[in-house]
């Protein structure tokens, strides 16, 4: 058993942090959250009501981001941005993926194959996905500060922010504190 006991909710403009030592369960709470799992006893709820019968609808409102960049080395990092984009249900333009790069700090690397980007850059390229999902109420981000430097922690804090200030949720998982100055708002769940 990983967790039990386990009650909790997030409104809007809240953000809930995971938090655990390393095989507690957070990865497998998270993808419990999102109906990419399922628990032996208990349920998730959205918007008042069981996850599995609104999967659909839910998943429209959902941005859900793992914890493994996982990109397709022989594509483009702008390649890869847009077909992320796509399995999330926006259909992005070169234009607008390029600028979601530059804002992640990789002007001058949309071209380039995946396989060659360091593991910072190949987590900016997914979390760039982010800068179309202002409209969607919810994101859970599965240690997405993980390999990022000071510039794009400071980008990705800034988008968490603005998410939270616009009345979105986010939950999250991170290993060491979470550098979003400014969320009053917070709730942590201790794995």
């Amino acid at each position: 058993m990983l967790f039990s006991g386990l009650a909790f909710q997030a409104a809007p403009g809240q953000m809930l942090r995971v938090t655990g030592p390393n095989g507690a369960g957070k990865t497998t709470l998270l993808r419990m959250l999102v109906g990419l799992g399922t628990a032996d006893t208990g349920r998730v709820l959205w918007r008042g009501q069981p996850l599995r019968g609104q999967r659909e609808d839910f998943h429209r409102e959902l941005a859900w981001l793992g914890h493994a960049a996982s990109l397709k080395d022989d594509l483009t990092a702008l390649e890869n941005l847009r077909a992320i984009a796509m399995l999330g249900g926006d259909d992005i333009t070169p234009a607008e993926a390029g600028a979601a790069l530059a804002e992640a700090g990789l002007k001058g690397r949309e071209r380039l194959p995946a396989r060659v980007l360091s593991a910072g850059q190949r987590r900016r390229v997914v979390l760039a996905r982010l800068a179309f999902a202002a409209h969607r109420p919810l994101w859970v981000l599965d240690e997405p500060f993980n390999a990022l430097d000071t510039a794009a922690t400071d980008w990705l804090a800034g988008l968490v922010r603005r998410r939270l200030a616009s009345g979105g949720i986010v939950v999250l998982t991170s290993h060491q504190a979470v550098p979003v100055d400014g969320v009053a708002d917070q709730i942590t769940v201790a794995l």
